[in-house]
Formats: C-alpha cells, sequence, structure tokens
C-alpha cells in the first residue's frame, strides 16, 4: 500500500508544474457576412426562381474566402468597440464594488466582523482600481485576419429579409453580422438588371454598389463577375487571378477542389492566398500544384501532364483457379495477365478455394519484359484480435516493469540509509538489535525487488518481440525482380 500511495504522490508531483504565462488573446476572431433575400418582386412569378438562383451561386463562390484582411478604419472601430466594453466593465465592478462598502456600516454586524469585511472590500477595491488602470493603460489585441465566416443559414440555402431603410445597422448588432449583401432582381427588356449593396456593421454604411445586366443563358457568367468583383470587397485587399493551360486538352482541372474546366482555363478571379490545382487525364499521371496568389496580379500556369506507359505483368499462384484482387478490386482467376503502369508500387492479394491465402506489394518492372509474380498461398494465421491481444500483453509488461522499477528503486534506497545508519551506530556505541533485524529485513525486501525488476525486463523483452512478431506475421512481404523476369513472394 505504502509503494500505490507513493507512487501516486509521484506522479503527482511530475503532472504539477509551473503553468506558462497566458498569451493575450485576440479577440473579433471571426467576421461573419451575410446574404439576405433579393427582392424579386417585380419579376413575373415564372421567374421569381432566378433570385434564388443568384443568392446561393454566391454562397458557393464566397465559401472559397478563407480569411478578412481588417484596414486602419476597420481595425480601429473594433478596438475602440472592445477597448470600451472593457472599461465599462471594470468600472462597473468597482463601482459595485464602492457601493457595497458604502453599504456595509448600515448592516449591524458586530465590531469585529465589520472591520473585517471592510479590510476585505479595501483589498478587493485595490485590485478592482489596478484592474481598471491595467485596462485603460492596454488596448485589446484584436485580429486583423479575421476567419471569413458565412452565415450558418445562407449554407442551407435560407436567405433572411433585408432590414428596412435606416434599420440596417441594428439589424447587424441582432443578428451579429459584421457585413450584409442585399440586391434587387429586376427585368429589363427580356433581361435581368440586378443591383447589389453591401453593408459593414464597422462604417454604419453601405461601402459598395455595383449592377449587372444579363440574360438567362448567361447567369453563371454573371455571378463570375459579380462575385469577382464583391471578393475584393469581402476580402479587404485587392483580387488576385489565376490562368491555366494544361495538355492534354481533355484535362480535368480542379480549383480548391471545385471544377473549373478542360484543358484551358481564362484568366479567373480568386482570393489572395494559396490555391491548390489539381490535374488529370486518362492514362496520364495526376499532379497537384500549389501556389501563392498575389493581391492584383495574374498567375499563369501551363502543365504538360506525363503519359503513363504500361507493361503486362504474369500472376501465377501455387493454387490455380485463386481469385485474384489488385488492391480491394477483384480482378479474375490465376494465371492471370495484368497491366500495369511502370515504375509504381502494386497489391497483389490471391485466396484459394481451400482457404489459402498469398499477398505481395511489388514494383512493376520494366516494359517489354517477360515479367513474373509467382505468389505461394499459404493457410493464413488464425485467430481474431491477434494483435490487440499481444499488444496488451506488452503494455501490461511494460507498465510492470516501470512499477517494479519503482518499488525496486524504493527499497533499495531504504535500505541505503539502513545501512549507514547501522554503521555510524556502531561507530557511537548504540545500535539495537531490533534496527539490525530491520535491516535484514529491508536487504531482502529490495534483493526480492531486484528479482522482480529483472523478471519483469525479461517478460517484457519477450512480450515485445511476441508483439512484432505477431504485427508483421500477416503483413504483405515486398518482393524484387528476380532473374529472368520471375518475382516471387516469400
Amino acid at each position: 500500500m505504502f509503494l500505490v500511495y507513493f507512487f501516486l504522490i509521484v506522479t503527482c508531483i511530475f503532472a504539477l508544474g509551473k503553468k506558462d504565462e497566458a498569451e493575450k488573446q485576440s479577440q473579433n476572431n471571426e467576421w461573419v457576412f451575410c446574404i439576405t433575400s433579393f427582392d424579386s418582386t417585380s419579376l413575373p412569378g415564372s421567374k421569381q426562381y432566378v433570385a434564388g438562383l443568384i443568392t446561393r451561386s454566391l454562397v458557393e463562390r464566397f465559401n472559397t474566402i478563407s480569411y478578412r484582411l481588417r484596414l486602419t478604419p476597420e481595425y480601429a472601430y473594433y478596438e475602440g468597440y472592445a477597448w470600451a466594453q472593457a472599461r465599462s466593465g471594470a468600472a462597473k465592478a468597482l463601482a459595485t464594488k464602492h457601493n457595497e462598502r458604502s453599504q456595509l456600516i448600515y448592516r449591524g454586524e458586530p465590531q469585529w466582523r465589520y472591520r473585517q469585511n471592510l479590510a476585505r472590500l479595501d483589498t478587493d477595491i485595490v485590485k478592482l482600481k489596478e484592474a481598471l488602470e491595467t485596462t485603460e493603460s492596454n488596448p485589446p489585441l484584436i485580429n486583423k485576419e479575421p476567419e471569413f465566416v458565412i452565415y450558418k443559414d445562407n449554407l442551407d440555402g435560407i436567405f433572411p429579409a433585408a432590414p428596412k431603410e435606416g434599420d440596417e445597422f441594428r439589424f447587424c448588432q441582432r443578428q451579429k453580422f459584421d457585413a450584409f449583401l442585399s440586391g434587387t432582381v429586376q427585368e429589363y427588356h427580356s433581361r435581368y438588371y440586378v443591383t447589389l449593396r453591401l453593408f459593414t456593421s464597422y462604417s454604419r454604411s453601405f461601402v459598395y454598389e455595383d449592377d449587372i445586366i444579363f440574360s438567362t443563358d448567361d447567369i453563371a457568367v454573371a455571378v463570375d463577375e459579380i462575385a469577382g468583383r464583391l471578393i475584393s470587397v469581402l476580402t479587404g485587399k485587392k483580387p488576385a487571378a489565376i490562368a491555366i493551360d494544361a495538355g492534354p486538352p481533355e484535362t480535368l482541372i480542379l480549383i480548391n477542389r471545385s471544377f473549373a474546366g478542360r484543358g484551358n482555363v481564362e484568366a479567373r478571379e480568386y482570393p489572395p492566398g494559396e490555391v491548390t490545382i489539381t490535374l488529370s487525364a486518362e492514362n496520364y499521371e495526376s499532379e497537384t500544384i500549389e501556389t501563392e496568389l498575389v493581391p492584383g496580379e495574374l498567375a499563369q500556369v501551363a502543365v504538360g501532364l506525363r503519359r503513363v506507359e504500361f507493361t503486362d505483368v504474369n500472376i501465377l499462384s501455387s493454387s490455380p483457379g485463386a481469385k485474384v484482387y489488385q488492391g480491394a478490386l477483384y480482378v479474375g482467376e490465376a494465371p492471370l495477365t495484368l497491366r500495369l503502369p511502370l515504375n509504381q508500387l502494386e497489391y497483389v492479394y490471391v485466396e484459394a478455394i481451400d482457404g489459402k491465402t498469398a499477398k505481395a506489394v511489388f514494383q512493376t518492372p520494366e516494359k517489354n519484359s517477360a515479367n513474373f509474380l509467382i505468389l505461394h498461398t499459404k493457410i493464413p494465421p488464425s485467430g481474431k484480435d491477434r494483435v490487440n491481444k499481444a499488444r496488451s500483453w506488452y503494455y501490461w509488461a511494460w507498465g510492470g516493469t516501470w512499477l517494479t522499477g519503482i518499488a525496486a528503486w524504493i527499497s533499495y534506497g531504504l535500505y541505503n540509509n539502513s545501512n549507514e545508519a547501522i554503521s555510524d551506530g556502531y561507530n557511537m556505541g548504540i545500535l539495537h538489535d531490533s534496527f539490525v533485524e530491520e535491516n535484514k529485513r529491508m536487504y531482502n525486501i529490495s534483493m526480492v525487488t531486484a528479482f522482480a525488476l529483472g523478471a519483469a525486463v525479461a517478460f517484457e523483452v519477450i512480450q515485445m518481440a511476441r508483439y512484432i512478431y505477431t504485427a508483421s506475421q500477416d503483413a504483405p512481404p515486398i518482393v524484387k525482380t528476380g532473374a529472368g523476369g520471375q518475382v516471387n513472394s516469400k
């Protein structure tokens, strides 16, 4: 029991440490943006769907924005607001404490309790004064690049009604929006005329207005044009642009996992920052490119995908008719010829009717050579959760080594101290027989714990070897090309 308590105390001591001084946390870490429902009441009923189509498309475009850069006026607004809130809170707490001190005399408490509460309140008042002075001299830290967040209902296709004129700022305060976009859709000579207005709470006004005319067939192009111009305002800096020229012509191009086109993508505006371009085509090696878009600049990317070369690999098995799997895909029965790309790692698994299996990882050999992969099947290791059980035993052995090690260390320390005390007792002539017997008992205990530690270490080594063997027993071997172009599994 003593060892258990000691172990718990040591664990607590090591768990406790000096806490790092809390860093000053930034405020206003999100910039919440909302798209309100566009006014389409002037459109015929059969065409009012256009307003919803535009707002949903804008949400999709704006969802690619990751952050907003706060310029000086906006930063000053949020800093001043947060600073005023902090000062007001500190001053209110101080005033409350002063009022509590003033009311103390009317409670009718005994003199000793009155003095005790008075001293306590005076101490609290001093601390609150210091807190107020600290707040007044240290402006809050506002995040200069808050995360750009689209109103959650917009992501679900729900768009609140735009506020009435004069109620825009209160609308932002109630909904906790930093900005919102409103608009109207009207019919103009068989076309659509869209006007947009962007309101920001820090300016308490509409900071951006735009309009565009387009036909039904040009809705996608119009939305891209509108979004491109708005992105520069929403991100707080000039937009960037990217143009891609890829070969072959059928190359599928994704920008930030969104479809951008095939073969060629004309200059298109994107928020500044990193973008990931993914290019793929059948029988060509896929390629992923990461590039940095600079505000106000056009990034031109030209890529030619490399054609994939193939070779034939004959899959043979010691159990004819065994099912052959390439990865997790069933491809036929052995013997089987697979056409595989050159210089790539492949995984092949075969399963015979009698339950024997074989697996191998190999690299496809040179082109136009006689390539064989001979897989020798065998009965797979039996028993479920073999690896989990071996791992569990190893963890228990590891824990036992630590416990016996701590016990051996403690008992040896006690014995060593007792032995030194006996030596001092001999020199001073005050040695008691009971103390000598206790020393012998501590010696026996230290020897037992030392032997236990040795046994625990040996047991841990055995369990570690067992765990490594069990974990790697069913691992697929990596095979190499042998003489004559044959590849044999181990």
